[in-house]
């Protein structure tokens, strides 16, 4: 399978005195539903924004949809960028605009078509997420997993080859959450494109991926298919599976002895 996104000992820093990712390496196929996981401040969003292109390497070579982000120039960046569509954490909606003007926004932007056609691609998008008879809606008239599924109407407007999706499950209720899961597969496969989900929710992404990617400190510690990982005896990845509070990731952060703090001394 052709490789969509090669991610080659890459590094990063926002700060050259705090590095977030170390000598990454990341190969995804085509056509492929990759997740990205690891605890908060893993650096799993910062390697999302590096595919992206909203950052660039300090070291090392990303390269997507054939081009490497570091040569890109502003002109080159936007237009890979319209081959992707993005999923923030809290969906991003425009308040202002109803949901349709929503969806139809990123096609006002990027493309010219009669105002007929872009309705019904509007529409079109939200039948895919089963939002068609909430179009006259504003964000603020909509729960939490409806706005979440018009966001991923918008992200799907311009047919990407690359989805891109940060978090997509927080502050879901489970219904909302199973839901959106299920659609993130199933327009996936309908559009023959790429998706990289960057999660924390085991149970729910585990099952519907091809690939998951495990990180810790910056580092990739695990990958492969899902239910491989998930037994395999990676310490981390145990702890984080079963969601134990201590173990590779500990539960005391580094300390003094007890005693000492105490001012107890030794007998």
């Amino acid at each position: 399978m052709a490789a969509i996104v090669e991610i080659e000992q890459v590094s990063f820093g926002y700060e050259a005195s705090r590095p977030v990712l170390h000598d990454v390496n990341v190969r995804i196929e085509q056509g492929k539903v990759i997740g990205v996981m690891g605890q908060s401040g893993c650096g799993k969003t910062t390697l999302l924004r590096i595919i992206g292109g909203a950052l660039r390497p300090s070291a090392g070579t990303a390269r997507v949809l054939g081009a490497e982000i570091a040569a890109l120039g502003t002109r080159e960046l936007y237009a890979l960028r319209r081959k992707m569509g993005m999923l923030f954490q809290f969906g991003a909606l425009f308040t202002d605009l109803s949901v349709f003007d929503n969806v139809a926004f990123p096609l006002r932007e990027h493309t010219r078509l009669p105002e007929a056609v872009l309705r019904d691609l509007v529409l079109l998008k939200l039948e895919a997420v089963g939002l068609r008879g909430a179009a006259g809606l504003r964000p603020s008239e909509l729960s939490g997993g409806m706005a979440r599924r018009v966001a991923l109407a918008r992200a799907i407007a311009l047919d990407p080859k690359l989805i891109l999706y940060d978090e997509p499950f927080t502050a879901l209720d489970p219904i909302s959450l199973g839901v959106v899961a299920r659609l993130i597969r199933r327009l996936n496969d309908s559009l023959g494109a790429t998706s990289i989900v960057v999660t924390h929710d085991v149970a729910e992404t585990l099952p519907f991926v091809d690939y998951v990617f495990f990180m810790a400190d910056g580092r990739v510690v695990a990958e492969g298919p899902p239910q491989e990982v998930a037994r395999a005896k990676v310490p981390f990845v145990e702890q984080f599976v079963h969601g134990r509070p201590d173990g590779a990731v500990p539960f005391h952060f580094p300390a003094p002895r007890y005693a000492s703090d105490l001012g107890i001394e030794a007998a």
